[in-house]
């Protein structure tokens, strides 16, 4: 999806509340105080390569080093170029500072929440885009269930949206933070 597409989509959502939920997600991958900090995992069997490498073009172009991700793989092959070999043991070392993202359409295996957990203990804010997995989001700090079921948004343009607001460097004017404010403190409009 290139940025003219994830544009119109942001128009299309303007009104439903997944550019905030976005937004706020993404400001939050954006708290990585270093270049790597940012970990990237999905299932065995998903790795997140789609996201990481937007990550990887949204930290390049915003020119925010900490959003530059190291994706962690479950079984990385011993020939792989180094960033491709990062295993899941990259978890053990890390700590305060540091950010997980867990992008897990299915159900998350056990051995994936234990390592989340784990890695919560130690510090790590960990942060999710799921399809809907109440244990992951209940370790996670934040996090943006996609449900199949949801018609508005796919799994796939969530991790679009998120990855675009990450590195989004623009800074909202008064009236776009004033308008923010007054919804949160009234609601939302609703057509009648």
């Amino acid at each position: 999806m290139d940025s003219a597409s994830v544009s119109l989509l942001r128009e299309m959502l303007a009104s439903t509340g997944w550019l905030e939920q976005t937004r706020q997600l993404g400001m939050a991958l954006r708290t990585t105080r270093s270049p790597g900090g940012l970990l990237v995992v999905g299932t065995p069997d998903d790795e997140p390569w789609h996201v990481t490498a937007h990550l990887a073009d949204e930290a390049q172009s915003s020119g925010l080093a900490q959003l530059a991700p190291t994706l962690l793989r479950w079984a990385p092959p011993e020939n792989a170029p180094a960033h491709l070999r990062v295993g899941m043991d990259r978890l053990r070392e890390a700590g305060r500072g540091e950010t997980l993202f867990v992008v897990a359409e299915q159900r998350a295996p056990d051995g994936l929440l234990e390592r989340v957990d784990d890695a919560r203990r130690t510090g790590v804010t960990i942060l999710a885009v799921d399809g809907g997995d109440p244990e992951l989001e209940s370790l996670a700090h934040d996090a943006i269930a996609v449900r199949p079921d949801d018609a508005l948004v796919s799994f796939d343009a969530a991790q679009h949206l998120v990855s675009a607001a990450a590195g989004d460097v623009r800074r909202p004017g008064f009236r776009e933070r004033l308008a923010r404010f007054a919804e949160r403190v009234t609601g939302p409009r609703l057509s009648d």
